[in-house]
């Protein structure tokens, strides 16, 4: 992956400079320290010989004198001892330096070998990492092997109600309406409180009888709308039943309810609208 190798290079480059800049800048910064120490012992000394020429002068009392004197001799010694103190602590800014240039060399290839030991090289390679071939698409035979099996296996199991509704399902799929329909009626115990497999159960009805709507599969989309007025599927079927049915009143009803969960000028807004607008004029 060329986004993961250019993400770990932007990692360690940022590491790097965490570590390296402090390492390389600490010889400046002993150095600097021992400058301030140094001017600080000149100005020591400057108060001292102003003193001095103030005592000749007349102008400072011999006590006084004597006081600021050994006020500045004391401040002189403090800082003359700090200086040699941090010169003997302070690191030299050889060795510093030293270690910067060599993590800034070590951390990359220790990151890459610890990559190369723990983690999945493999990956940071684009013909390794290739989605496999796609699978080739199942046949119709292949797909009707697979129902006929399950239709044999519900020969032996007419209690699993997911087994009849699967097999409803996959016969309406390839067509097959009439035998959509048997296996839909072995599945009504748990059908008829499901508004989605009323309505799929009605529409397979009036397909495998090419009647229409009329009869039970009206009762059913009616039972699913009882249990869901705004269930669309269950709208649909029963403003065309009503429309069947010369119901116009019912028929724009139900589908002026479904229009607001139909997305605007598609192809079934557009039908459900021309529809209304039929039935409007037929009133």
């Amino acid at each position: 992956m060329i986004q993961f190798a250019i993400a770990s290079t932007l990692i360690v480059v940022v590491i790097c400079a965490f570590l390296f800049l402090p390492l390389w800048s600490g010889g400046r910064r002993t150095a600097s320290a021992g400058e301030r120490q140094a001017a600080n012992v000149d100005v020591l000394r400057d108060q001292l010989a102003d003193l001095e020429r103030d005592r000749r002068e007349g102008t400072l009392a011999a006590a006084d004198f004597a006081v600021a004197r050994q006020e500045l001799q004391r401040r002189l010694l403090d800082e003359v001892d700090s200086a040699a103190g941090e010169a003997a602590t302070a690191p030299e800014g050889g060795p510093s330096r030293k270690m910067a240039i060599a993590l800034l060399l070590l951390l990359p290839v220790t990151a890459l070998l610890l990559y190369a030991l723990l983690g999945k090289p493999e990956a940071l390679d684009p013909a390794r990492t290739a989605p496999p071939p796609a699978q080739a698409p199942m046949t119709q035979e292949q797909i009707e092997g697979m129902v006929a099996r399950l239709a044999t296996r519900m020969e032996s199991n007419p209690d699993d109600m997911q087994g009849w509704l699967m097999l409803a399902r996959s016969y309406k799929s390839l067509g097959r309406y009439d035998d959509a329909v048997q296996a839909f009626a072995k599945a009504e115990k748990v059908i008829n409180d499901e508004p989605d497999l009323l309505a799929s159960y009605a529409e397979t009805i009036a397909m495998a009888r090419g009647e229409g709507l009329a009869g039970k599969p009206r009762q059913l989309v009616e039972r699913a709308l009882k249990i869901d007025a705004t269930h669309a599927h269950s709208l649909f079927l029963a403003g065309a039943a009503a429309m069947q049915a010369n119901d116009a009143k019912n028929g724009i009803a139900y589908w002026e309810a479904l229009l607001p969960q139909v997305e605007a000028g598609t192809e079934l807004d557009q039908m459900l609208r021309a529809g209304i607008e039929k039935m409007k004029q037929a009133k």
